[in-house]
């Protein structure tokens, strides 16, 4: 099957870098670690989640923060202990790109916050509801249909992974690539962009690639874009952005 047709969308394949710095593992990870209280609060952000950097600083050092909703903390909460998963994974060598992986991580990520978290649309207890995404002015996207089983998402699943395996050698195309690809899916009900940058990023982290974190402050730049990619399934203008994201140190 083509590459294009099996992930759902397209892109410029020569505007993708394949010259990116490359470390140890062991390198990688450090850092991730360093710099986990940034990632956690720059994807907090993302979700439009009110916590402020120093809020988050003292939530992951164990110390409750008053006068915040409980979904708020406990969606934070989850991003740190998705985020240290992630990192173990990656540092035990036992990431790998696959559905176990993808479902694991979503049911930390998206825990108490959205329906049959740790499961496709449909392998669950609801089998009927389809979300969409909404894409303000342009009106909404919506995704595969929730079936019982999951059967097209399943076998969508199963095909973006061939072929970005057998066809993206490269593991930062093939990182970026995963994230838009869960990203336009929809493979559960909630969550999907989140568990999706964290696959990115373990792509990354174990090829000794550095993990990507979107800034606070591009989050309306990301939100413009990634509106952008779901009107027009061309994944080139997205994946510069994450490009520019990176630190090429």
């Amino acid at each position: 099957m083509d590459l294009f047709s099996a992930v759902g969308f397209n892109w410029n394949r020569l505007k993708t870098t394949d010259v990116m710095p490359t470390h140890s593992i062991e390198r990688v990870t450090f850092r991730f670690h360093q710099m986990l209280s940034v990632f956690v609060w720059d994807a907090s952000v993302l979700e439009g989640n009110p916590f402020t950097y120093p809020e988050v600083k003292t939530l992951l050092d164990g110390i409750t923060v008053g006068g915040r909703k409980i979904s708020d903390q406990e969606q934070v909460l989850n991003l740190a202990e998705s985020s240290k998963h992630l990192l173990a994974l990656v540092k035990a060598c036992k990431f790998s790109l696959n559905k176990a992986t993808f479902t694991d991580l979503h049911r930390l990520v998206a825990r108490n916050e959205t329906l049959d978290w740790g499961h496709f649309r449909g392998e669950g207890k609801e089998s009927s509801y389809t979300p969409d995404v909404a894409l303000g002015e342009h009106g909404r996207y919506t995704p595969l249909p929730t079936l019982a089983g999951a059967p097209d998402l399943n076998r969508v699943f199963s095909q973006g992974i061939e072929e970005l395996n057998n066809q993206v050698l490269h593991p930062f195309e093939k990182a970026l690539a995963f994230f838009l690809f869960g990203a336009l899916q929809q493979f559960f009900f909630d969550g999907n962009k989140r568990t999706s940058r964290f696959m990115m990023n373990g792509i990354l982290m174990s090829a000794g690639i550095d993990a990507i974190s979107i800034p606070a402050a591009k989050v309306q730049e990301f939100n413009e874009k990634m509106v952008r990619f779901y009107l027009s399934q061309d994944a080139t203008e997205m994946m510069m952005f994450l490009i520019d994201c990176c630190d090429l140190k």
